[in-house]
This record gives C-alpha cells, structure tokens and sequence, in this order.
C-alpha cells in the first residue's frame, strides 16, 4: 500500500506505547544516527522507556553527537518492546539480521524514511521522497505532534539534515529545510560548533584513504563516469574504521565533466558494496542500482553485488554507462 500514515496517526501510537524501540539502517551514517538518537531522546523526554539500536557501531565523526552513547549494537534478543520505529531504512532487511530479529515480536512496526524505493514494510508508514533527509521528517513529526524537543534533540537532527544535504548543497534541500534550521537556531542551537566538529576534526587515516583515491580512481565514458575501486588492502593500509568514507565520492563529484561518481568497495564478507553519486538529474542512479537489487536516491543511492570486485566493477559501471549514453 503506497498511501502513507498521518504524523498523527504515528504519534497516537507513540504516546500509547511505554517501551520503544528504534533502529536504523547498517553501517550508519550522520542521517541514521542523528535521526535514531534524536527521536530517542525526544521520546525519552516524554517520558517513555526507549532502546537504541543499529546493527553496526556508531562511526567516529559522529560519536560527537549528544547521547550517542545510548546506541547499543544490536543482539538479537526480544526486549519486550510496544513499538519499534525504524528510521531511514529503504528496507526491512537493510535493518540487519539482529535488528530484525529483536523486533520479531513486537506488536507495531513504525517506518519512517524519505527513499523513494521504500516497500512501506512497516503496520504503520511514513516515507517521504521530497525530503532530503529523515532527520527533517524526524523534526516536522516532533514539533507537530508537540513532542518535547532540547538541545541535544536540535543538535543531533541537525548533523543528519547537513550531512544528507551535502551542507544544504543539494538540490533536494528545500525552503523548508532552511525555515527548520532557522527554528533551532532561535531556539539556541550553535551551528557553528556542529559543523566544526562534522567537518574540522577529520583523522589522519581519512587522508590516507584521500591519497589513495586521487592516485587509483579512474574516468570512463568520456569522462563523464568517476570511479574508484577500493580494497580490503587499501582499507587495512590506512586502519580505516567505519564511516571514515563519508563523502570522499564527493571529491570525484566535483570534477567539471564528470555526471555520476562510483566507489566500488571490497566488503569483508566478500560482497561489492556500490556507493554511487549523480550530479545531473537526468542520470538516475536509483535507478542503475536497482538492476542489481540497491535503491535510494535519483541522484544518491547504492547496491551489494557480488566479486570479484573487477567483475562487480564492470557490470556496474556498463549499465552506469547505459544511463549516462542516453545523454548523448
């Protein structure tokens, strides 16, 4: 069913439930974790008994975030919960196994997200394509439904709508986006201070991780396509821990000619992760994603295929170059 649930809907469930549950996506990031922890920290506000969960650890450029410390990595195990509420999650099993199997049993699953290749999986749904993060859907279901809000709420839902706009330079950041930004910062909320620890406090194996890409990535279709295959061995030279990846395809993005950005990465378990980026809205790489089972965004989305990662590289970046040839 594509019809969506109201906030209010959503929020009558809230405030019948006494213990909730709340989970994002695997391998986090800003959006996911600044999403999970704000609602948490909202509903424990209003006095419910929360518990926080991902699959995998909170990466280190946001353990910053206030209350970040309440994520608990995932076990499997049944928390007698009343409500799960699942943020920023294209599909249930995007949850992970443990997530998923935690809320086996409880009675009403939430879903809440903003990609357009969301089943709408959850009793109760709220996905909404025109945002261009969940963390802003988080704050118009909060401040609607006259949920209590402080500072650590503002701090953490504003880290997931900067990140996920690429600083508001997206082209899906709306009016909207600056109006709520405008609100927390009349509410108090140092701007500043985020976006120095977001962006100012990189670790030095993220350059080396930077090196490696400005030495390896490669162009393809006549420059139109950037991409970059990265190893398990690049990975393990630079120590690189989760999250340590974030935006470095930016850097591809930005190059004048290139339409779409790729990075082609070698998982442990043997998988290819996709992570691609478009900055033409003509090039649809949802769409491209989708033929090897991903999904997300137009212009922001991702796919697991299998290796080697030479084979994933090329089928991949054939069918990107599909998209890319119907330009011309």
């Amino acid at each position: 069913m594509s019809i969506n649930n109201t906030f209010t809907e959503i929020a009558a469930v809230l405030r019948d439930a006494k213990r909730i549950g709340v989970a994002c996506h695997v391998r986090p990031d800003a959006d996911a974790i600044g999403s999970i922890v704000g609602f948490a920290q909202s509903m424990k506000l209003a006095g419910k008994t929360v518990r926080v969960f991902s699959e995998d650890v909170v990466p280190d450029n946001v353990l910053f975030l206030p209350a970040s410390g309440t994520v608990q990595q995932s076990d499997g195990l049944d928390h007698s919960l009343d409500v799960f509420v699942a943020l920023d999650t294209a599909t249930k099993e995007r949850l992970g196994a443990n997530t998923n199997a935690t809320l086996k049993n409880v009675p009403m699953l939430v879903n809440i997200d903003h990609h357009g290749t969301n089943p709408r999986y959850g009793h109760l749904n709220h996905v909404d394509t025109a945002s261009p993060s969940c963390a802003q859907i988080v704050y118009e279901l909060l401040t609607t439904q006259d949920f209590p809000l402080d500072d650590s709420v503002r701090v953490n839902l504003y880290a997931g709508m900067n990140t996920d706009t690429g600083s508001f330079q997206y082209s899906g950041t709306t009016a909207r986006t600056h109006r709520i930004v405008a609100e927390m910062m009349d509410a108090g909320l140092n701007t500043s201070a985020i976006c120095t620890q977001l962006y100012d406090h990189q670790p030095a194996r993220r350059l080396h991780l930077l090196r490696s890409l400005l030495n390896e990535m490669e162009f393809s279709d006549q420059g139109r396509i950037a991409s970059w295959k990265l190893t398990l061995e690049t990975l393990r030279k630079a120590e690189a821990q989760p999250g340590d990846t974030e935006n470095l395809i930016d850097v591809m993005r930005s190059v004048d000619g290139v339409y779409a950005a790729v990075i082609i990465e070698e998982m442990p378990d043997g998988k290819i992760r996709i992570s691609s980026r478009s900055k033409d809205a003509r090039v649809n790489v949802s769409k491209v994603c989708e033929e090897f089972g991903g999904g997300g965004h137009p212009m922001a989305a991702g796919a697991r295929m299998s290796g080697p990662i030479a084979d994933a590289a090329l089928r991949f970046l054939t069918a990107l170059t599909n998209e890319t040839q119907r330009l011309g």
